[in-house]
């Protein structure tokens, strides 16, 4: 039983003759007075397929004693189920108490007045209401009329009761009434000077957890947050594709709103099968919340979301409507997530849509561009040798704008799923990520939270407290989330672990990261609270959060001091420039010498290495081989170079230097410490023609994995995940390598010219902590040290190498202006002859070993025929 407070105050109801409301539950009244027994009925009215009946008669005998009357109410309180018990003082003292309850499959509402003087005959005035608390729904069919006077009995001097009870099958609706003494003519209200109000076939539910929770016996409970709305309406619909709900509960904001969360629960009998919320005027008038009381609202935590009627002329239907059911069941099958240590990850960021839309993947076209398309491409990671996918956003957006502008946060698009819906979405996305753990593969997802689409996400709800409204720019005003104010943050938690519990995801790329630190009025916060909460959650912490600041809105990342708690990673961009210009022919060698060792200038302080993701290219910009190919005016900010002509060719000499700076970027990125992130498309060559846009982004052509550039690009990655494994003592590193375990040289030994824009030479080595100690025990190899140099110079460089212990040998494992496919191999001979000569534009990695090395560990033949020749289409 739940009772609420004595002081409960009621909304105000007019008693006038509204017009009738557009709603399927319209119910009209009858009314006939038989001699000394005062009885009221509710008839039948036709109205269609939504013809219901309700039926509310007193239980009053003609002429009970007091005695009869008390036996009778109490013996009715006792019997009914799932009792709901309201409790009001009136404007002139002495309380009202209603109980509501089910008995016999009906509702019985028993209303005691006490502590009251009204004389010999009080009247009960009331009505019902659903979607409208200032007007009534008609009760007559023959007249207007809209409520209807009913006497109560007299118990004792100041006692007064009456029971009525309605056909559950014309629930839900709101009872209001007033009390009327016939001796004064005085209408008695509550304290508020409001009409009593109460619920009638629905129950007043709880503020947590927000959205839509199911109780054991089946009954539906309504959480939403709206601080500013005067008035919030709770719509039901029995056909997603009607314009028009088949019911409107106007949410009493004293019944059913506790603090700033409006909320109500239902019986699970009921046929409804989405919903929606309507908000109504602003209880603080501010600006700031414009409620449009016709605009039907997604609620924000829907975890099954569908599409509402796709010819909107109207514009207040959202384009999704919370769906009305549990979500599906899946059998995880005891999945138990990779767990990989952050330094082993190596990490491909992949759009499911383009993925295996394009028909060049071969598979059925109810696969393609899904995430069941994405598991039947699971060997090709395998292949490349990442263990790690990073989705990009799968929220559902504004598809005008990209996946970038979502408008929901609890559940993947439908897009992405087979053509049945939501629910066969969850299922397949669930599908894929357990058939990923089973290969060894983490999935990570891109997450944003700092704005969403412009129309249809969280406007209308309350916009002054989920939207930084303070923001006068063009591109922020409208969709900025107000990320560290408290039910936004909250919002983000639940959201996030949403997806650990219910999808096993392993971690978040947070876009647009920078702007998780800003407050209500856009200054940075040292403390932001919402990346503090996400730190510290103890949920979260079993995953990777790594932090991306990059802007959809502007296109490029934003610089800013992030604040990690030894906790966030960081997508690394000055790494991603910093190498752009030293194979270019700029910037200094110490930056260049800061990346390889892990970014310390950004890493040292408490995190390391494996803390930074480490990128070349990504979903926006220039793909790599258009890094390679385009350098005007119009992608300068991409730091590109074209490596002597704009855009295709068919020029031996340049297709050769771009092959080659290609292969410098990748062997850079996996020579690196920290992790490498990969680029859906850059390992077959894909294209945009020189656009940086994210819509000029196209599907990733499968048959160009066939071709010669196709194979070595591939076969190369594979190669570098495989040495980067193999060798992590030195390539994998939580912590930042000691100064004894890496030595710096030019090409004749000497110290590097660190600060000498002119030079384009570096070489280090890096040293194991016990040279020779290491055995590999597949095949008794001793590995010893590391020697790896870098020439961005358009001449060659006669390189003096490091001597290496007694007994061992430098064996060349790659150098990137060798031809295909001698340009990496694990099986070589020992360099003999000093000094190497190392061609322009190139890269090479040396490994000590007391003899030959001949691993396969990729387990794919290297030897196969020449390359193709290497045209940019």
């Amino acid at each position: 039983m739940a009772t609420l407070s004595p002081v409960l105050a009621i909304t105000p109801l007019c008693f006038c003759n509204c017009g009738s409301l557009e709603s399927s539950k319209s119910i009209h009244y009858i009314c006939q007075a038989k001699k000394a027994r005062p009885t009221s009925w509710f008839g039948r009215m036709d109205v269609g397929k939504d013809s219901r009946l309700l039926f509310a008669r007193s239980r009053l005998a003609a002429q009970p004693t007091e005695q009869m009357m008390f036996t009778s109410s109490n013996s009715l309180v006792d019997q009914l189920k799932k009792v709901s018990t309201y409790l009001f003082r009136t404007e002139i003292g002495g309380h009202v108490k209603i109980s509501v309850g089910k008995i016999n499959g009906k509702y019985a509402v028993f209303i005691e007045v006490s502590s009251l003087e009204l004389g010999a005959s009080v009247m009960l005035i009331w009505g019902i209401y659903t979607s409208d608390s200032s007007c009534f729904m008609p009760l007559d069919p023959s007249s207007d009329a809209r409520t209807i006077a009913t006497p109560l009995r007299q118990n004792s001097s100041a006692t007064y009761a009456i029971e009525l009870e309605f056909e559950a099958n014309q629930t839900p609706f709101y009872l209001s009434f007033l009390l009327k003494p016939t001796s004064s003519g005085v209408e008695i209200r509550d304290h508020n000077k409001s009409n009593f109000c109460v619920p009638i076939g629905f129950y007043p539910g709880y503020p947590a957890p927000l959205g839509l929770s199911f109780s054991t016996d089946g009954s539906m409970n309504f959480a939403f947050f709206s601080r500013n709305a005067a008035g919030c309406v709770l719509c039901l619909y029995d056909d997603s594709n009607s314009g028009k709900p088949a019911l409107e509960l106007d949410l009493d904001p004293y019944v059913n709103r506790s603090g700033d969360i409006w909320h109500a629960s239902l019986e699970g009998a009921w046929t409804f099968l989405s919903y929606g919320y309507r908000c109504k005027g602003s209880a603080l008038q501010s600006d700031a919340d414009k409620f449009d009381a016709g605009l039907v609202i997604l609620d924000p935590y829907s975890k099954i979301i569908v599409n509402s009627i796709t010819d909107n002329v109207s514009g207040l239907l959202p384009k999704y409507l919370g769906r009305l059911c549990t979500e599906p069941v899946f059998d995880w099958n005891d999945d138990v997530p990779p767990n990989l240590a952050m330094e082993k990850l190596v990490v491909y960021r992949v759009n499911v849509m383009r993925f295996t839309k394009d028909n060049s993947s071969q598979i059925s076209s109810d696969a393609a561009g899904t995430f069941a398309g994405l598991i039947e491409k699971l060997s090709h990671f395998k292949n490349l040798g990442v263990n790690a996918i990073l989705l990009e956003s799968i929220f559902p957006f504004d598809e005008q704008k990209g996946p970038y502008f979502p408008c929901h946060f609890f559940s993947p698009s439908i897009i992405y799923g087979p053509s049945s819906g939501s629910v066969a979405a969850i299922s397949s996305m669930k599908e894929m990520v357990k058939k990923l753990h089973a290969n060894g593969i983490e999935v990570l997802l891109e997450v944003v939270f700092t704005h969403t689409a412009e129309a249809g996400a969280l406007q209308g709800i309350d916009d002054s407290s989920y939207y930084r409204t303070s923001i006068t720019t063009d591109l922020e005003s409208q969709n900025a989330l107000n990320c560290n104010y408290p039910i936004v943050q909250r919002m983000i938690l639940d959201s996030l672990q949403h997806w650990v519990t219910e999808f096993h995801i392993d971690g978040f790329c947070f876009i647009n990261a920078s702007s998780l630190l800003r407050s209500f009025g856009g200054e940075y916060l040292s403390r932001p609270p919402v990346v503090e909460a996400i730190a510290f959650d103890p949920l979260l912490s079993k995953t990777k959060i790594i932090a991306d600041c990059w802007d959809p809105n502007d296109l490029k990342p934003k610089e800013a001091a992030f604040p990690h708690w030894k906790k966030w990673a960081e997508m690394n961009t000055k790494f991603c420039y910093d190498i752009r210009n030293f194979l270019r022919g700029e910037g200094l060698l110490s930056d260049l010498a800061t990346r390889l060792c892990g970014s310390g200038d950004i890493f040292s302080s408490g995190r390391g290495p494996a803390f930074s993701f480490n990128f070349i290219t990504r979903n926006f910009g220039l793909p790599l081989v258009d890094l390679v190919s385009f350098s005007g005016d119009e992608v300068a900010s991409e730091l590109s170079w074209n490596c002597g002509e704009e855009g295709p060719t068919n020029k031996t000499t340049i297709l050769e230097r771009r092959l080659k700076q290609i292969r410098n970027y990748l062997f850079i990125l996996f020579v690196s410490l920290g992790v490498p992130v990969l680029n859906m498309g850059d390992e077959c060559g894909q294209s945009s023609g020189g656009s940086t846009s994210y819509g000029s982004q196209k599907p990733f052509d499968w048959d160009a994995l066939s071709t010669g550039f196709g194979i070595q690009t591939t076969q190369f990655i594979s190669f570098l995940s495989s040495l980067k494994t193999r060798r992590g003592d030195l390539l994998q590193k939580r912590d930042f390598l000691k100064e004894e375990n890496i030595d710096w040289h030019g090409s004749d030994q000497t110290p590097p010219r660190w600060e000498d824009p002119s030079c384009k030479f570096l070489a280090m080595t890096l040293k194991v902590d016990q040279p020779g100690s290491r055995l590999i025990s597949e095949s008794s190899h001793v590995e010893g040290d590391i020697f790896i140099a870098f020439n961005a110079a358009g001449h060659s460089e006669s390189v003096t190498l490091p001597e290496v212990p007694e007994g061992m040998a430098w064996h060349r494992l790659v150098d990137t202006a060798l031809p295909f496919p001698g340009f990496f191999s694990n099986d070589s001979e020992p360099i003999i002859l000093q000094p190497y000569e190392m061609k322009s534009h190139s890269c090479i990695l040396l490994e000590a070993n007391v003899h030959d090395v001949s691993f396969s560990s990729t387990g794919i033949h290297l030897q196969i025929q020449k390359q193709n020749s290497f045209v940019v289409d």
